[in-house]
């Protein structure tokens, strides 16, 4: 009998992967293209939309060649994508009317400072479940309408289609401007502050707020169900799943009971807890969101910590300050020094995210001395994703009635140990990493095998799963206490930068 797999699709901030699972959800094979990071402006972050299609049309039969696999044999597709970024295109030609604005982006702040004052946070927080941010797509929509001329006309004469990643390609997958499917599912339709949290439909309230029009968007979906069959570069076979990649990481480390919780670890770093069947709303800076939807059961949502800046941080200091020439030397660099010397960094490049939300935030190096070296700069940055995780824990702690006892985490800088014993001295619980990393892949194949039949039940999937490694907290606790205080009066700092206005310029000679 010919072997099976499961492809996903992991359509990422900074490049596009293929992976093909088996039925022991083990990595066959995996092809990955990464993708042009574009910043017009300071606080502008941009993707090239069709870049990203081709980049998949070329991993996609790198990944079935590097298996020896047929298209045949794939069971099933599903798709994992970096959320919020928001893609504008052409129902007629299929061509994107601007450059994607990427989650990162932050040049709708002054939009953002515009509704906390009117109409409040509480007229989202009661729809959304989400606080006005940079962070989500109706403000990305909107700031198009105003600044390209007859876009808002052009959408509501239903000639302009609205996406996220994820619905970018399913449309291109699925015929595009000849028939392509216009879906999304409801993760990613939960981070536009256009869907109602409770419906779980677009919620008419936020669309007149916003000025979007019903007809440029996607169909809510669930998370895993038969979409439709491919019709480019895998044709017959059937696209079952799509998932915003924090909650197919979730799902990939199948936490599917209330109370479970994983931290992802990439450019940004996310940590979910599953709250069950019922949305719970945060008082203390977290988001509430869709964490999944089989078929037609009913939803599981979580509470989440967003992080904007971890591993972009680590990239800033190999791309920007050129002190490594790769992403874990920064390990190595750190283990020369015993300490952080007294140096901070907080990364607020895109304002600082949960659980403060202040998108006027900047980064700052707290604590430079004549004694400070590259090693003690090294370390500064991977304690800054330590202290963000304790803060996002500590106020998770506060809107849940059970305190977290156990963090799974994964991606990429979970390769770095010395990283990870610090987080689970700071958050004093035990770190575990499962066999598989790359959970936000795994996640996607998963739900998308569940809706095509290929894995029986959640059950079978948490069978999947297996414990690589795990981090004890050995931290003295007034050590802990006091690194802690000097963090927060670091993050004080951020908080309180301000630009000073340039002079102006002396009026010219006579």
């Amino acid at each position: 009998m010919v072997e099976r797999h499961v492809m996903s699709v992991d359509q990422g901030t900074n490049s596009t992967r293929c992976i093909l699972f088996d039925h022991r959800g083990r990595l066959v094979s995996v092809a990955q293209r990464e993708h042009q990071q574009h910043f017009p402006r300071p606080g502008w972050v941009e993707h090239d939309a069709v870049e990203i299609w081709q980049n998949l049309r070329r991993v996609v039969p790198e990944s079935l060649d590097a298996a020896g696999v047929d298209p045949a044999q794939v069971a099933a597709i599903g798709l994992a994508n970096q959320r919020e970024t928001t893609v504008l295109w052409d129902r007629r030609t299929g061509a994107p009317l601007s450059r994607a604005i990427v989650w990162q982006d932050t040049r709708t702040a002054p939009l953002v400072e515009e509704l906390a004052r009117r109409p409040g946070e509480d007229f989202f927080l009661d729809r959304c479940g989400l606080p006005p941010s940079t962070y989500f797509s109706a403000l990305r929509i909107r700031w198009l309408f105003d600044h390209v001329k007859g876009l808002e006309q052009r959408a509501r004469d239903g000639e302009v289609l609205f996406g996220t990643m994820e619905t970018w390609l399913v449309w291109n997958l699925t015929g595009g401007t000849d028939g392509g499917l216009h879906i999304t599912d409801v993760t990613n339709a939960g981070r536009t502050m256009l869907m109602n949290i409770r419906t779980l439909t677009w919620d008419e309230d936020l669309l007149a707020f916003f000025g979007v029009p019903r007809i440029m968007l996607p169909e809510i979906r669930s998370s895993a169900e038969l979409y439709g069959d491919a019709r480019a570069l895998l044709p017959g076979v059937g696209i079952t799943a799509a998932l915003g990649d924090q909650q197919a990481a979730l799902f990939g480390q199948t936490c599917f009971s209330p109370g479970e919780a994983k931290c992802t670890y990439g450019t940004g770093s996310f940590l979910l807890l599953n709250t069950g069947t019922e949305p719970v709303r945060s008082r203390h800076g977290l988001l509430t969101t869709v964490a999944y939807r089989i078929g037609d059961q009913k939803p599981f949502y979580a509470l989440e910590g967003s992080i904007a800046v971890t591993g972009a941080l680590v990239q800033w200091f190999r791309d920007r300050l050129g002190l490594i020439s790769s992403a874990p030397e920064i390990e190595t660099l750190a283990r020369t020094v015993e300490d952080n010397g007294g140096c901070y960094i907080v990364p607020a490049f895109s304002g600082l995210f949960a659980p403060r939300w202040r998108s006027d935030a900047r980064g700052v190096i707290v604590g430079l001395t004549s004694y400070i070296t590259k090693g003690h700069l090294a370390r500064a940055v991977l304690e800054a994703t330590g202290w963000q995780t304790r803060e996002v824990v500590d106020a998770m702690n506060a809107d849940s009635s059970v305190p977290l006892r156990e963090l799974k985490v994964d991606g990429g800088m979970t390769a770095d140990n010395l990283l990870m014993q610090f987080v689970a001295d700071v958050l004093d619980v035990p770190v575990v990493r499962p066999m598989v990393a790359e959970t936000v892949s795994l996640g996607a194949a998963y739900a998308a095998g569940l809706a095509a039949g290929y894995w029986p039940d959640l059950e079978g999937l948490r069978r999947n799963w297996h414990r690589a490694g795990q981090w004890l907290p050995d931290m003295d606790p007034a050590h802990r206490a006091a690194e802690y205080e000097n963090w927060q009066r670091a993050v004080e700092r951020s908080l309180g930068w301000v630009r000073q206005p340039r002079p102006a310029d002396p009026p010219p000679d006579a």
